[in-house]
Formats: structure tokens, sequence, C-alpha cells
């Protein structure tokens, strides 16, 4: 049977790649910055967007497999199940990731447009795949929100995070939108 590591902090993420903890409910990590790690199969408490710029691991998610490609992104959301197996292989990955847990949104208007961003949904397997002009908007706003991380804490630090999370979120719901009436699985940000 695999194990399956428990990611209900984002803290909990960052210890098992390496990243410092800037901020206790956010985390933006460049893999580039970390150093190779082992796979894991992950049942996550928190949100997490994957940008992959890598195409060597076999992603598990849910009871299938997700089907990426390089400059993609991967949703999961709390309660979903992801990643590989370790197979005691240390792996250098590729790209960024944006993650959050639940309580930061709380109380927020993003926590009740949660339920409309249907990419973070099990029944979609299927990264989207972007282009390297989206990915670099992507990116930006990324860099952002680490830059937000690292401001003094003068009481609108959580809301400005939250609001550039939406931001993120409608780029890419907007592209899911687009994606499903012109049946193509491009991003467009």
């Amino acid at each position: 049977m695999a194990k399956i590591e428990k990611v209900n902090t984002v803290h909990d993420y960052n210890a098992y790649v390496g990243q410092a903890d800037e901020h206790r409910l956010a985390s933006v990590i460049n893999y580039d910055d970390l150093p190779p790690i082992r796979h894991s199969l992950n049942s996550y408490g928190i949100y997490g967007l994957f940008l992959r710029e890598d195409t060597l691991v076999d992603l598990t998610y849910g009871c299938g497999r997700y089907d990426y490609d390089e400059s993609t992104l991967i949703c999961v959301a709390p309660g979903q199940t992801g990643g590989k197996e370790d197979n005691g292989e240390r792996v250098a990955l590729k790209g960024w990731a944006l993650l959050f847990h639940p309580d930061l949104i709380r109380g927020t208007f993003l926590e009740g447009r949660m339920h409309r961003y249907s990419f973070f949904a099990y029944n979609v397997n299927e990264a989207l795949h972007m282009r390297p002009g989206e990915r670099d908007i992507l990116v930006a706003c990324l860099k952002l929100i680490k830059q937000e991380f690292q401001a003094p804490d003068d009481g609108c630090r959580d809301s400005i995070i939250v609001g550039l999370i939406d931001i993120v979120l409608q780029a890419h719901a907007s592209t899911t939108d687009s994606s499903v009436r012109t049946g193509s699985r491009t991003a467009t940000y």
C-alpha cells in the first residue's frame, strides 16, 4: 500500500520540500531554488496550483493519472490526493507552486467564489497547457504574492494576498471557461 503524506498545512508541504515558511497560511515556491526532493503521494488539506515545467514524473490524481505536459498548471483542493508514490528517487522539480490554506480565505469574498473554480474538481484531470507569455504573467503574479510576504504586516497584508490569489484564480477560471467553449485546453491569460 502506498504511503500517503498528509499535507494539512502550508508548513507541511514547505517542510517536505525544504522551503522556508514566509507566511503561516500561504506559500509561493520556485522549485529552482530548492534541492532535489523525493517523490510523494499527498493527501491535501490545502489548495495548490502547481506550474510544472517538466514532464519527467507520471502523476496520480485521485484514482487516475494526471494528463500534463511541459508548462502546465495543475490544481488541487482540500480532500484530494495527488502526486507520485515515493520510490526513493530524488528529482529536481522545475516550476512554481502557490499553496494556501482555507483559513486564509475564510470570511473573505474569495471563500464564496471557490465553488466557481471547477479546475479544482477531481473530474478535471487534464492540466491547462500554457504558452510562454501566459506563463510569464502567472509567474509575475506569484512573485508579487511572494513580495507581499516580505511586507510589514500592517493589517492589510492578508487582504492583499487574497486579492492577488483571486486574480490568479479568476484568470485561470476564464481560461477554463474559454477552453470548454472552444474545446481547447490551452490557458489564455
